[in-house]
């Protein structure tokens, strides 16, 4: 195997060899970090994730699938992580060269021929049943080891769904084993950009009437249509910045998925201006809930 690629730089930020392997869970289609072989790999670049666990379990797994001696670059932007890998990294027992520039840190390194700790940070960061959930979670996904307070504040005006629906930004399920409670929902469609939720809610949605899909539901979703209901609590947050256009990508899709008549229910925080773009979308939008920094959206067309 040649090059491997965790993470999607902005244009310009570190230049890509042609023909490398995607590995990140946010870009669809990509190879599972964990399934490569040992020792397979010439080289890495990784856009490092900001979160401890999730950093160490990349780290782990792109120096274990790497060569010994193989050249591994791993990067981020200074306030949100960068400042960390030289020590991340020199826990791995490699030596590091850093550099900075385009508000980024870098680190380049070379594979050691045993690294050190491997095992212990693939072992923190692998899915696993998380007691608070009592559902499979990773580290890396939203919400990961806690009950999203939006998602709670919905379900509990949520009323009992019927017919075919769809639960877009799924994540691991939480919303979708409610929806699913309702003996009179005939099939759901759960829909998420990151891989490692949508692994993690095949494992938690155990009903044949749901149909787990990994996409980037900014673009369309083929073969939904006509459906009678969509559920959602949308990302607002796009490589870690504040992004209100997902939100309305999301109301969009749904207005496209639904029929006539059908309904959509949003949850999302307070200060983002939803619903001006779900009166464009839907032709009433009624406030269900209000409060705790929440609203809750009854949509109808």
């Amino acid at each position: 195997m040649g090059a491997l690629l965790y993470g999607a730089p902005a244009p310009g930020l570190i230049e890509v060899p042609p023909g490398a392997v995607q590995l990140s869970p946010l870009v669809p289609g990509s190879t599972d970090i964990a399934s490569l072989a040992d020792a397979s790999a010439d080289s890495a670049m990784v856009l490092a994730p900001p979160g401890t666990l999730e950093r160490d379990f990349v780290l782990a797994h792109a120096l274990r699938a790497l060569k010994p001696g193989a050249p591994m670059v791993v990067f981020a932007p200074k306030d949100k992580g960068g400042s960390r890998l030289r020590k991340a990294l020199e826990g791995f027992g490699c030596t590091v060269a850093e550099d900075a520039r385009k508000h980024h840190r870098f680190c380049s390194v070379a594979r050691p021929a045993a690294p050190r700790g491997l095992e212990a940070a693939i072992g923190a960061g692998s899915p696993r049943i998380v007691p608070s959930l009592g559902l499979w979670s990773q580290p890396g996904v939203f919400s990961w080891d806690r009950p999203d307070p939006g998602s709670l504040r919905l379900l509990e005006v949520l009323p009992a769904l019927h017919g075919a629906g769809a639960d877009l930004g799924c994540g691991i399920g939480l919303l979708a084993r409610a929806i699913l409670a309702s003996p009179k929902v005939k099939a759901l469609t759960c829909a998420d950009i990151d891989g490692r939720a949508v692994a993690c809610a095949e494992h938690n949605l155990d009903d044949p009437r749901a149909k787990v899909v990994w996409a980037d539901l900014r673009r369309p979703l083929e073969g939904l249509g006509d459906l009678d209901f969509v559920v959602m609590n949308p990302p607002f947050h796009d490589g870690g910045a504040e992004d209100k256009a997902l939100g309305v990508a999301f109301i969009a899709a749904a207005a496209r998925m639904l029929g006539k008549r059908g309904v959509c229910w949003l949850v999302a925080n307070r200060h983002l201006p939803y619903e001006a773009a779900a009166a464009s979308a839907f032709e009433t939008v009624t406030v269900r809930g209000d409060g705790g920094g929440y609203k809750i959206f009854e949509a109808r067309k």
